[in-house]
């Protein structure tokens, strides 16, 4: 599926974002980290993914489309505060105190682990599977695991492995 086109002015704003809110890090932290790299390439729920090493911000496009100004507002600030968090503390956890100060103190936004934008656009196909006590929805990849023979998949409730076909409930 080809990404949708980006308006220029939508850039704009999420550029102007991630650079007001960097600038705010570096003169908290004293610091003077270089401006990440920003990519409209992340793909299915995910709003957004910091890659620590590339220094690179992946931003999904479809979600920026469709939540605009709340998507600039709380991503954006989300994904800088793991690139910040690693060059400055190193490998922590990803949501842990460090990120929630970073996120609260330094950039001055609440510190939310996961977005709550309407993903069904951007949902994949999901395969109905099933255990004796509820039927689960596997992804493209999951089933096509199973189908190959590569993986097998329980349910957390029960324990049963999980069946493609029909629910059978005991």
């Amino acid at each position: 599926m080809k990404s949708p086109r980006l308006p220029i002015a939508l850039q704009q704003a999420v550029m102007r974002q991630l650079r007001e809110k960097l600038q705010q890090a570096n003169l908290r932290l004293e610091r003077n980290y270089a401006e990440p790299a920003l990519v409209y390439q992340q793909r299915g729920t995910a709003a957004g993914t910091a890659w620590l090493q590339l220094w690179e911000i992946r931003l999904n496009p479809v979600l920026l489309l469709e939540n605009q100004q709340q998507f600039i507002d709380e991503v954006v600030p989300h994904e800088l505060a793991h690139l910040l968090v690693w060059k400055h503390f190193g490998r922590v956890a990803p949501h842990g105190k460090e990120w929630k100060w970073m996120m609260e103190s330094v950039l001055g936004v609440p510190a939310r682990r996961t977005h709550r934008f309407e993903v069904e656009s951007v949902r994949s196909r999901a395969f109905p599977y099933f255990c004796r006590c509820q039927q689960h929805q596997l992804t493209v990849r999951r089933h096509n695991r199973v189908i190959r023979g590569e993986s097998e998949y329980r349910c957390v409730h029960c324990g049963d492995i999980l069946q493609a076909g029909n629910f059978q409930k005991s």
